[in-house]
């Protein structure tokens, strides 16, 4: 894998997470959920900023995307926070996946693009291995 398409598998998670996490801080009940949504929001339109920095193009959302933000749109209550929780939880397992992935390949990389990538996935890693734990622990309360 390359600094481009490890930035490239960001991009469009990042964009989704911008706009799912825009729902659930109104639409969040659980206290800890509500203040995830929070720093997701955060982290999310930090992430787009540094890629759009970086020449990352954005993306139009998959079908997917928007098949999940309907969803969230049309839940209430402890529904949605199950929903948004879950999609948060399956997103940073990606995301962590992916970053793993793109430093396990680019250590030996020197380009400027390669250097500069592997900075923001080091601490990428951090944030979505927090990320993770979180948001199983969340996603746990709002199934109680």
């Amino acid at each position: 894998m390359n600094e481009e398409k490890f930035r490239e598998g960001v991009m469009p998670r990042a964009q989704l997470s911008i706009l799912a996490s825009q729902l659930a801080v109104d639409k969040t009940t659980q206290p800890n959920a509500k203040e995830f949504a929070g720093f997701e929001l955060e982290e999310a339109i930090a992430v787009v900023t540094v890629l759009k920095d970086a020449g990352t193009p954005t993306r139009e959302i998959s079908a997917e995307g928007t098949q999940l933000l309907e969803k969230l749109k049309a839940a209430t209550g402890k529904e949605f926070d199950k929903l948004y929780m879950h999609a948060q939880l399956t997103n940073h397992e990606f995301l962590r996946d992916l970053a793993k992935d793109y430093l396990s390949s680019a250590a030996d990389k020197s380009s400027p693009a390669e250097t500069e990538t592997r900075h923001l996935a080091t601490i990428a890693l951090f944030a979505f291995n927090e990320h993770v734990a979180l948001s199983k622990r969340i996603y746990g309360e709002v199934n109680n």
